[in-house]
């Protein structure tokens, strides 16, 4: 009995020390030319870079050698709807969904759940994970693991619960299931 709880208590030593080694940064510059934005859209203040919004890519690492997956937010859908009637958010909730492509642009296959690594926040900075709705009206969902070849592509919905009353204005995603040291964050509006 005293092995097993020295083993656990060493293995819980190791992997807080393992985590503590990863530096994680939080990516926001779009990868190429600004997305062109209609009349009143987002723009940056002079002097300031543009960050990422919906339309933009980042690149962005895992944790793998090789793993490198560009990351696309296409659309948003506020507020999202279920495809199966009988599934509604709780009370004083709404759905809202983000689509996103995932292009491998790394040399290792991407094996990943990917609704495990998105969150997003609202103008108060509470933060809010995925959850699953069996399919919404705005297009298919991601299914519960992908894997893209490089070269390769995935295409899909993410949805989030949230407070009706919340303003989303912030999504992150991460590779591996949100645990890669290097997090991408969309302005949302």
């Amino acid at each position: 009995m005293r092995i097993h709880h020295a083993v656990a208590a060493l293995t819980a030593a190791a992997l807080l020390t393992l985590t503590g080694c990863l530096d994680t940064s939080i990516k926001t510059k779009p990868d190429a030319a600004p997305v062109q934005q209609p009349k009143g859209g987002p723009s940056a203040p002079e002097g300031r870079p543009r960050t990422a919004a919906i339309g933009d890519t980042l690149t962005l690492a895992g944790n793998l050698d090789g793993e490198k997956v560009a990351v696309t937010v296409k659309r948003w859908v506020d507020p999202a709807k279920a495809k199966d009637e009988f599934i509604k958010p709780a009370a004083g909730h709404r759905y809202v969904a983000a689509q996103i492509q995932l292009a491998n642009v790394g040399k290792a296959p991407y094996n990943d759940s990917p609704t495990n690594g998105a969150k997003v926040a609202d103008a108060d900075g509470q933060q809010f994970n995925s959850t699953i709705t069996m399919g919404t009206t705005a297009g298919p969902e991601f299914p519960a693991t992908v894997t893209i070849a490089p070269g390769g592509k995935a295409l899909g919905y993410i949805v989030f619960e949230v407070p009706k009353a919340s303003k989303i204005s912030m999504l992150h995603f991460g590779l591996n299931s949100g645990f890669a040291s290097q997090i991408g964050q969309w302005d949302i509006k």
